[in-house]
């Protein structure tokens, strides 16, 4: 008898727990949060109703999770979301901007707020809601959400960003061909695949080592070639009227990079998205500057360097140039005092071109030399 009723308190629970569960779902709530750790196969979702307690992490195939969405939408008046920015891109938030829900692209940081060195799918997805939760709430440094490209601004960056990795392809080749040479003692700096360097190799080096530099050699003629197709290609669209030093190239790759000029209100702005601006240890009285931050774009940060130096040339001229000239151009200056000159330089450079690309400064108020058209 008591395993009877045991059996059927048992069940009752079961049962009262399914119908408090079912009640829950049909209850239409004011806002229901989603932190979403993405993965290439997987979702894993926390879900947090109002302002309760985040529920247990869901994990979801994609097919099933965007089944699971469409049922979302009827239980909230506002469904929000976040993920953290990586691989996946930004083809998921324009699917979610779709299906109804507010979602928001955030850079990645340690989510491991109390430093219990446990991380896993499950912990970073919570974390990201109840981070949601305190954004939503007014606390904007909760999450530092990233500025999505408009899908014409991302297709014109990923072509800049191919010719950057195939040149990084042509490096890591030739690096291997190199790499090789040495260990046979011989020591062939610069383009060792190019015709007339090869022919002199090809003079003095045994037949074996030469049969295994061929393939290599194979394969740099390929990505030369596109490599060469990428650079045409992005100098044909450039402007004809643009500052003497500022070639096709450069302007594309920093037009695409930055996307849209008008996104930021101030110089602060413009130099922190490059990642030139000096970090600072203060603790009280004591301050101490640091080396730059290197937080935003790298390969921004990387033309505007290079420009720089080109800057220095053809731009002699201009107030920026001759402020850091005297550094940059003595030879008996330290290289680290070069080297603050030169950041200086490109930090400047890309305040100057944001106010000359947004109409507040011309090239004349700047004394900038323009190319003719």
């Amino acid at each position: 008898m008591r395993y009877t009723r045991h059996t059927m308190h048992t069940q009752q629970s079961i049962t009262n727990s399914q119908a408090n569960g079912e009640q829950v779902v049909r209850k239409t709530c004011r806002r229901i949060l989603l932190g979403l750790d993405v993965h290439a196969d997987t979702v894993v979702v926390v879900r947090q109703l109002d302002n309760a307690t985040p529920q247990p992490a869901q994990r979801f195939l994609w097919p099933k999770f965007w089944e699971w969405i469409e049922k979302q939408r009827a239980l909230a008046e506002e469904l929000h979301s976040c993920y953290e920015a990586g691989p996946m891109g930004y083809g998921t938030h324009r699917t979610l901007l779709c299906r109804g829900v507010q979602n928001r692209v955030v850079a990645p940081r340690v989510l491991d707020e109390q430093g219990k060195r446990v991380n896993n799918d499950k912990t970073d997805a919570l974390a990201l809601c109840q981070r949601l939760d305190r954004y939503l709430a007014g606390n904007l440094k909760a999450l530092a959400v990233v500025r999505v490209p408009t899908p014409e601004e991302e297709i014109r960056r990923v072509a800049s960003r191919q010719r950057e990795q195939i040149k990084r392809t042509q490096k890591r080749v030739a690096a291997q061909g190199r790499s090789l040479l040495l260990s046979q003692g011989v020591r062939a700096p610069g383009p060792w695949w190019k015709k007339d360097r090869w022919m002199e190799l090809q003079a003095k080096l045994p037949v074996w080592l030469m049969k295994q530099l061929q393939p290599l050699r194979r394969i740099l003629a390929v990505v030369e070639k596109e490599l060469t197709r990428g650079t045409e290609a992005l100098e044909k669209v450039a402007p004809a009227v643009r500052p003497k030093g500022l070639g096709g190239m450069t302007y594309e790759t920093i037009e695409r990079e930055v996307g849209d000029w008008g996104r930021f209100n101030n110089r602060r702005e413009v130099g922190s998205y490059t990642g030139l601006v000096a970090g600072v240890s203060s603790s009280g009285p004591d301050q101490r500057q640091l080396s730059i931050t290197k937080h935003g774009n790298p390969r921004l940060r990387a033309a505007l360097v290079e420009l720089a130096w080109r800057w220095l040339i053809w731009q002699s001229q201009a107030p920026s140039v001759r402020r850091w000239a005297p550094i940059l151009l003595e030879e008996r200056a330290p290289r680290w005092r070069r080297k603050k000159a030169i950041v200086a330089l490109a930090r400047t450079l890309a305040v100057e071109l944001w106010r000359w690309r947004t109409g507040r400064r011309s090239a004349e108020e700047l004394g900038w030399v323009m190319l003719a058209a």
